[in-house]
C-alpha cells in the first residue's frame, strides 16, 4: 500500500466515525445501523475521490 492511502487525516476521522455510530447508534436497529454506516462510508468515499481528482 502506497504510503500516502494511508495518513493519519484519513485515517482518523474514520475511526472517530465508528466510535459516534457506536454511540449514537446504541438506540437504532441493526438494519438501521448497517444502513447509516453504508451511506456515510459512500459519502466518505465520494469526497475523498472528489478532494483526490480520482473523479
Amino acid at each position: 500500500m502506497a504510503p500516502d492511502l494511508l495518513r493519519l487525516d484519513i485515517l482518523v476521522p474514520v475511526l472517530m466515525y465508528a466510535a459516534l455510530l457506536l454511540w449514537v447508534g446504541r438506540g437504532l436497529s441493526w438494519t438501521a445501523r448497517l444502513a447509516t454506516a453504508a451511506v456515510t462510508l459512500a459519502l466518505i468515499i465520494c469526497v475523498l475521490l472528489v478532494e483526490r481528482g480520482w473523479l
